[in-house]
């Protein structure tokens, strides 16, 4: 399985990849990744290459990503180029017109990509006061909930539960559920 996560600095990305690690490890699978920071502490772009199973390189070519999980919509826009054809895109989208684009439309449903659109910061805002420290966490759950990726919700929660500071373990669980259903409600 190959996954590129991507968003911008302080979103996440890191503390998603070692969930999925985690899991995969947890199952016995060969993980590698890598990250590329810009200004990742600043709002820059951060994009997350990560693969379990039997790989030699953690870079993902251009067109061969089975999942790309997006913090950001435009950073997953931007990114689409590595999904391969009949990829999932799991995105949190801020503003629903960008999707609109008929140029957009038309390269997805020429790649047979299947697009799982969150509301995070909507979400957030109505649940969780508009804290958005737990964006990583919503989006994660929607891809359980979306079915696509490697982890079942269940692993997924483990491992996020695990690896969660003590402090936030019951609002990332609590999140967790709020993307899954948000993905399995629409």
């Amino acid at each position: 399985m190959q996954y590129v996560i991507v968003g911008i600095g302080g979103q996440g990305i890191l503390f998603a990849s070692k969930v999925l690690g985690a899991v995969a490890l947890n199952n016995g699978q060969h993980v590698m990744g890598s990250e590329v920071h810009g200004m990742a502490q600043r709002g820059g772009s951060v994009v997350s290459h990560f693969k379990t199973g039997e790989y030699v390189s953690p870079l993902v070519r251009a067109g061969e990503a089975d999942l790309l999980l997006a913090f950001d919509q435009n950073e997953g826009v931007r990114n689409l180029h590595f999904l391969r054809e009949g990829g999932a895109f799991v995105v949190n989208v801020h503003d629903a017109s960008a999707f609109a684009n008929p140029k957009l439309d038309a390269f997805l449903k020429e790649r047979h990509v299947s697009v799982f659109a969150l509301e995070g910061y909507r979400l957030l805002k109505e649940h969780m006061g508009g804290n958005f420290l737990f964006l990583n966490v919503l989006l994660m759950g929607g891809m359980c909930g979306a079915g696509v990726g490697a982890p079942s919700f269940e692993e997924t929660s483990e491992a996020v539960k695990r690896l969660s500071p003590a402090k936030f373990e019951d609002a990332n669980m609590k999140v967790l559920k709020l993307g899954y259903e948000a993905i399995v409600g629409s």
